[in-house]
């Protein structure tokens, strides 16, 4: 009964990895809005005061985890195509009694990609939270930040390097006949690959969470639904660039009035 049971469960293997990608993204999901492990009552006196907080080696641990699970929150719905044709052409290969590797394997690559740029972005938030640059609800203290985040964001959607990272994001199938490598190292390898391409296609558009709040759940669906669309619609390019220029037209204004006093001052 058990061996029938598994291999009822091989055959529908693609179900079975549909259902898992949504429970974790959802999980993920309500882990953010629950407050992400932190204390949110200690952050309701004055979201817009500055106020350094003090980083013990547990609090690094949540705020790193809080990245991680974020970027899976906000990446794993846009990585499911490549994810589902891993799976597929993992199973065809089996039929040809090929090794099987596990498609939690190559998802694992992922993982780990998305977890160094959370590194970065926890040590960033470390930096910006000691110099005063960031509010107690981790957004940008001042206009200078803000509006230098945002034209930052502008430019990197229009560079060469944006639009080569969101190619092989968008082309998983290409991706796969250039980059395919047998074995469990590499099913690891590719996914570890992929999760970088991810990461290298919008690693600027996830530093605007210190310009709207790092825990602004709002601004984090915002930025989500941004990078889904440009990965799964046809006129993705497009609108990487569009939102390029509004990024920089939106950074423009925010630095007006800053721009302004320096120069009245001098």
């Amino acid at each position: 009964m058990s061996a029938s049971l598994v291999e009822a469960v091989a055959r529908r293997d693609r179900l079975v990895i549909v259902v898992a990608l949504i429970l974790i993204t959802a999980l993920a999901w309500l882990y953010l809005l629950s407050g992400a492990g932190m204390d949110m009552s200690s952050m309701d006196m004055d979201m817009n005061m500055v106020m350094p907080m003090a980083w013990t080696a547990s609090y690094a641990l949540v705020m790193f985890l809080m990245w991680w699970i974020m970027m899976i929150a906000m990446m794993l719905p846009s990585a499911a195509p490549m994810i589902l044709l891993f799976a597929l052409v993992n199973r065809k290969s089996r039929e040809r009694d090929a090794p099987y590797v596990p498609t939690f394997v190559f998802a694992s690559g992922y993982l780990v990609a998305w977890g160094g740029f959370s590194l970065v972005a926890t040590l960033l938030q470390w930096g910006l939270e000691q110099s005063g640059w960031l509010t107690m609800a981790m957004a940008s203290a001042n206009r200078w930040l803000g509006g230098l985040l945002l034209v930052a964001a502008g430019i990197y959607q229009l560079t060469p390097l944006k639009h080569a990272c969101l190619r092989h994001c968008r082309g998983p199938i290409e991706f796969i006949t250039a980059h395919w490598r047998p074995g469990r190292t590499g099913a690891f390898r590719m996914g570890l690959e992929h999760g970088a391409f991810c990461v290298g296609c919008c690693w600027v558009v996830m530093g605007l969470l210190f310009y709207g709040g790092v825990m602004n759940m709002l601004w984090i669906v915002g930025l989500a639904i941004l990078v889904l669309l440009e990965k799964v619609l046809p006129q993705g390019h497009g609108l990487g660039s569009l939102s390029g220029v509004g990024f920089l037209v939106w950074g423009a204004f925010v630095l007006a009035e800053p721009v302004r006093q320096l120069l009245g001052a001098a």
